[in-house]
């Protein structure tokens, strides 16, 4: 009883964190991302790529939807899942951040290390 209310009050909070990181940190998910990248696929046609329960893909999917990576659109009885790729922006602009920040230190290193470098040969 005290599992099922501890799921009903902070699970949701959980949910509502996922972001675009947590969602490609998993290497399934991104090889799920992949698949349906080139055409949207229904969830036992992506279930059937994995060696893993069908369960286990729609944990996944559902992942990559709250995370905003796929939709899942209804045609008839079948539930098609289509990627959104706009979120993985978010990746490229953090990486795009951090290489020049390290780019900027890496170069600042360089020339600290040149102008040592010179005073050495220079005392000699």
């Amino acid at each position: 009883m005290l599992a099922h209310i501890f799921a009903i009050k902070y699970l949701h909070i959980m949910e509502m964190r996922r972001d675009v990181f947590q969602a490609i940190a998993d290497p399934t998910r991104r090889q799920i991302i992949s698949l349906v990248a080139r055409q949207p696929l229904n969830l036992n046609a992506i279930a059937e790529k994995f060696d893993v329960t069908r369960q286990a893909v729609s944990l996944h999917v559902k992942i990559l939807t709250e995370c905003g990576l796929i939709i899942i659109r209804q045609e008839g009885r079948e539930r098609y899942c289509e990627a959104k790729l706009q979120k993985l922006n978010e990746v490229s602009d953090w990486i795009e951040q951090n290489r020049q920040f390290w780019n900027q230190q890496f170069k600042s290193l360089d020339k600290y290390l040149n102008k040592v470098q010179v005073t050495k040969k220079s005392k000699k």
